[in-house]
């Protein structure tokens, strides 16, 4: 059923061969490849099943081994031998163990899906549910999410601004002492040149006046 309504899994997927022997326990349910060309392996249990995930395991060790020859022998598909096999896990139910290995699995992209079967008069068929999906460096996410999350606005990051380095304190040139002035010594005027004294000038005196003489009358 599951392999005729391939297209409820993923309508990307195209299948390419079911039931193939990996080894003595072992078996690869379905194995498909999906619109890139990448193969995918579904491993199915109808009940719930911890060994699944080994035979999983397995199964895409074997493909990967063997996706070469795989390519080759079935040319008609469009098979992309350099990507990395992945897995689908589908069983009605899955054990805590089963979960948390899947978790914490890195570098394998595995998938968990858990069907369930309906019946309604004369049809018949499965319900499948997604619960787990992770891709190598993506977070997984669990079925105890709720599908339609309310998306939350980021609020907006303050940007912090770049600090500014501390001041550094300029030192203040230090104010030396004020140096001595040196005082030069003073050139010495020559010493005016003496002044011969002067001979004093001689005076005209008059000379004195003598009086006049009377003259000496004779009578």
């Amino acid at each position: 059923m599951l392999a005729k309504e391939i297209v409820q899994v993923d309508k990307d997927l195209t299948v390419i061969c079911n039931s193939v022997p990996v080894n003595e326990k072992a078996t690869l349910d379905v194995l498909c490849h999906d619109s890139n060309g990448q193969l995918v392996i579904l491993q199915l249990s109808v009940n719930e099943d911890d060994t699944m995930l080994l035979h999983g395991i397995q199964s895409i060790d074997y493909v990967d081994k063997f996706k070469s020859f795989l390519k080759a022998t079935y040319n008609k598909h469009k098979i992309d031998d350099k990507e990395k096999p992945r897995l689908i896990l589908i069983a009605p139910s899955f054990s805590n163990a089963v979960r948390h290995a899947v978790e914490s699995m890195k570098g394998l992209r595995i998938d968990l899906y858990e069907w369930e079967y309906l019946k309604l008069g004369d049809h018949k068929g499965l319900r499948l549910q997604p619960i787990f999906s992770s891709a190598p460096g993506e977070k997984p996410k669990n079925k105890e999410e709720k599908s339609v999350e309310k998306k939350q606005e980021p609020k907006p990051v303050k940007k912090k601004e770049p600090e500014s380095p501390p001041m550094e304190k300029k030192e203040e040139p230090k104010s030396e002492p004020p140096k001595p002035k040196i005082e030069q010594p003073k050139e010495e005027s020559p010493p005016p040149p003496e002044e011969k004294p002067r001979e004093p000038k001689e005076v005209f005196k008059p000379e004195k006046e003598e009086p006049p003489k009377r003259k000496l009358r004779l009578f």
